[in-house]
């Protein structure tokens, strides 16, 4: 049945695999942000250069919930028509072999599209978790700050992560001899966000401290490299992955989460359009 599904997708029109990627990824990035916003706001206060009971500790665990209701669906929407986008006009003129090449370029254009959405938000919700007052709104510079450490750090994740999501569901599918189900797809996307999310904790590490710098910040005070040197020189190899068990283990299942109810959501949206 679900490889029946497959073919009819690819005997859709490429408007309706980009709609059915946007519904999809809207879908998918509100339910797994706000239903491990909790651990989330754990790993900023582990990473918090304030300390984590001056951050909050483990009060109010759903401060600043609100941008991220506001931006997780068209963050995640964006990238996804992004991701889809770039593999329905590339693959079809690229060899097999190359296509996980194809996989790595789509995934990065897509982080750095998305991410036009995901810092400002990331900036407001990163502040409010960790209980930073601002007396005045906060400029557009001010939300943009993390810009440059948020695509380093988001760059790599998604580089990793696609091409491994990709990968392990074409694996498991020759293996088993069957396409996946949006469950299999799911444990794949886990596996894969699980060993990104592993590998760029100190990027994420510097990209919460600039995030949570004081406005006032100069410029060179607020690069990664700055920061990385910084939590090195006070925590050492220690700090860089500060936060590493509730990101890991969040991400893990949000990757479930989130690929599990993309992969689903698609799968209705096809046979809606198959119709």
């Amino acid at each position: 049945m679900f490889h029946e599904q497959e073919k009819t997708a690819g005997n859709l029109s490429k408007k309706d695999v980009l709609f059915t990627s946007f519904i999809s990824g809207a879908l998918a990035g509100i339910v797994c942000d706000v239903t491990l916003y909790p651990l989330d706001t754990l790993k900023t206060r582990l990473q918090s250069q304030h300390g984590f009971f001056q951050s909050g500790g483990f009060k109010h665990l759903y401060k600043g919930i609100g941008p991220v209701i506001l931006g997780s669906a068209p963050s995640a929407a964006i990238f996804f028509i992004t991701y889809e986008g770039i593999k329905q006009y590339s693959q079809p003129y690229i060899s097999d072999q190359y296509h996980s090449i194809i996989h790595m370029i789509a995934a990065s254009s897509s982080e750095m599209t998305a991410c036009l959405i995901r810092v400002p938000v990331e900036v407001i919700k990163q502040r409010r978790q960790a209980l930073l007052s601002d007396p005045h709104r906060l400029r557009l510079r001010t939300l943009y700050r993390g810009y440059g450490s948020t695509v380093l750090r988001d760059l790599p994740f998604g580089v990793i992560q696609m091409p491994l999501w990709e990968y392990f569901k074409l694996y498991w599918s020759r293996h088993m001899q069957h396409e996946c189900t949006p469950f299999e797809g799911a444990v794949c996307g886990a596996a894969s966000v699980a060993i990104s999310a592993a590998i760029t904790t100190p990027l994420d590490v510097a990209k919460t401290r600039i995030m949570l710098s004081s406005t006032s910040a100069e410029k060179e005070e607020v690069k990664i490299s700055t920061m990385l040197k910084e939590v090195y020189r006070s925590n050492g190899v220690k700090g860089l992955f500060a936060g590493f068990i509730p990101r890991v283990t969040g991400f893990t299942i949000g990757g479930f989460i989130f690929f599990g109810v993309y992969e689903q959501a698609r799968e209705f949206c096809i046979s809606y359009f198959s119709q």
